[in-house]
């Protein structure tokens, strides 16, 4: 069948919604838990470092299990490697979600490895299938993200507090992924070639030279890591001023939902300008000023979160852009995201264990928010240096 009758007509249509179902499902298996952290870790005795390893497991599996995802949809397809990304999210909810502290961190890191291959080829998917309507899409995709994930976090304390419990709570959230899988059941016979980049391009040693390249990466990078602290232990500073579990999840939620604001605001504004200096280095100081507002004015915490969320999401959104615009052809465009994706994941893989870990020295929140303050603005001098009107110098 061929891409123009897949994406006509009501089959066109069904396409669509099964890629918006399973954006759901990328985000809100995993930051739907943030919520119960606290919970978790009393209940199984665990350290808030330890604790910060259920935000750390999925983020190291990205890092790891995204150069394979090309290999794995050159053998089976884009459309079976969605649907075995599903199956492997629904294994690890089922996994998580039994009364067993290890099978809590298997669970987890399964999830991770699903949720990777997502994040690769979905975007890769929509590409092909709809290259006249790529910007229209991934806006829907990101909205949808951010508001599925919203409605996961504000809604898995209540169902926790039910008599099903926390664990209860966290198997409800395969509902997401189960109904992803039957949207996508009609996809599973088509078998196209895929048409992303292999690994190979990370090894591209004009990119790991470049200081243009490091910026772009770097920009990414830091955004990834403040991004995983604040989302995984936002809850738990928020119990620590004084909110309840409820209030707590509710904010989380609006966090979600604002990084998906930008996703319709920012390519709108982009197509005005001649770089992108000033845009990018004042969306990373919202969230450095957002940061610091948490620990220094907690009692507006719902402001400091929806600024956070919106900083967050279009400094997202503008690394990805970078990646398209510095790079001087695909091959390079392609091994600069391999090199941003790799590196990204890892420092946000750092994060949330060693700001667990500080809070477990000094007892609050203050030194890991100030620290994600300052980290901000540094990813503010990245993004001025990276939204430079300018390309990589093939070497």
């Amino acid at each position: 069948m061929t891409t123009a009758l897949r994406t006509s007509g009501k089959q066109g249509a069904l396409l669509i919604a099964g890629i918006l179902m399973i954006a759901t499902t990328l985000r809100v298996t995993f930051t739907g838990a943030a919520p119960l952290l606290d919970t978790i870790r009393l209940d199984y005795g665990l350290s808030t470092a330890q604790t910060g390893l259920l935000t750390t497991l999925p983020l190291l599996a990205f890092a790891l299990v995204s150069p394979l995802a090309a290999g794995v949809a050159r053998r089976i397809g884009m459309e079976r490697s969605l649907f075995v990304a599903l199956l492997l999210i629904c294994a690890g909810i089922a996994v998580r979600s039994l009364p067993s502290a290890t099978l809590l961190f298997i669970g987890t890191a399964v999830i991770g490895c699903g949720i990777a291959l997502g994040n690769v080829l979905l975007p890769g998917l929509i590409k092909r299938d709809f290259p006249g309507q790529v910007a229209r899409l991934t806006g829907a995709y990101s909205l949808t993200m951010g508001v599925s994930a919203a409605f996961g976090s504000a809604m898995i304390v209540p169902l926790a507090q039910g008599s099903a419990g926390w664990h209860g709570a966290l198997l409800m959230l395969m509902a997401f992924p189960l109904v992803a899988l039957l949207l996508w059941l009609p996809q599973w016979r088509q078998k196209h070639v895929a048409t992303v980049t292999g690994a190979g391009a990370l090894h591209n040693r004009a990119i790991w030279r470049s200081a243009l390249a490091w910026q772009v990466t770097l920009f990414l990078g830091i955004n990834s890591l403040i991004y995983y602290v604040i989302i995984g232990w936002l809850p738990a500073i928020l119990l620590s001023q004084g909110y309840s579990e409820a209030q707590a999840g509710s904010v989380h939620g609006l966090l979600q939902l604002a990084t998906a604001v930008p996703g319709l605001a920012v390519p709108l504004i982009l197509h005005r300008l001649k770089d992108q200096r000033t845009i990018a280095g004042a969306v990373a100081l919202l969230c450095a000023v957002s940061a610091a507002g948490l620990w220094f004015m907690p009692d507006m915490a719902v402001m400091w979160t929806l600024v956070f969320g919106f900083g967050t999401g279009a400094t997202m959104i503008l690394g990805l852009t970078f990646i398209g615009l510095r790079a001087s052809s695909a091959h390079q465009a392609a091994a600069l995201s391999g090199m941003a994706q790799s590196i990204g994941y890892l420092l946000a893989a750092c994060g949330p264990p060693l700001m667990g870990k500080i809070h477990d020295s000094t007892g609050d929140w203050r030194i890991p928010l100030l620290a994600c303050a300052l980290a901000a603005v540094v990813m503010a001098i990245c993004g001025v240096l990276a939204g430079r009107d300018r390309e990589i110098t093939p070497r």
